[in-house]
């Protein structure tokens, strides 16, 4: 298993009338998480794009349990379960400063060959930083 946190503090812009974060700006919330994660493990946008490899969001679920608010300290931990094959699963818990759950998030997405645009298995340098990864949290 794989875990990263990731911190922001919600900008006035993203706060609707009722003084809440807008919901739709949870789903980036958890983009941007994800994105983190990967860069951490070396899986940045730009390296996975001079691969030719894309990763379109397939699905993505979330509950709402409370409202984030403008400015205060939220965390994102982003988990990875398991080694990718072509469909790539990760989960999320979205927390303010009190610790308080806010949400819980799961996104799938693709491995997708940005030239054809037909999904691919994991590609081995990805695969391989996984299964090192992975070997690391067992040993």
């Amino acid at each position: 298993m794989i875990t990263d946190i990731f911190e922001l503090r919600p900008r006035y812009g993203e706060v609707d009338q009722m003084g809440y974060v807008y919901h739709a700006n949870y789903v980036t919330y958890c983009h941007q998480a994800r994105n983190e994660l990967l860069r951490k493990l070396g899986m940045d946008e730009i390296k996975l794009e001079n691969n030719h490899i894309i990763l379109p969001v397939i699905s993505f679920e979330i509950n709402y349990r409370k409202p984030a608010h403008f400015d205060e300290l939220i965390t994102v931990k982003t988990t990875i379960r398991k080694v990718p094959k072509v469909r790539f699963s990760f989960e999320f818990e979205i927390k303010n400063e009190q610790n308080t759950l806010l949400s819980i998030a799961k996104s799938t997405v693709v491995f997708v060959d940005s030239k054809s645009r037909l999904p691919k298995n994991i590609p081995d340098f990805i695969e391989n930083i996984f299964k090192t990864k992975f070997k690391s949290d067992i040993t």
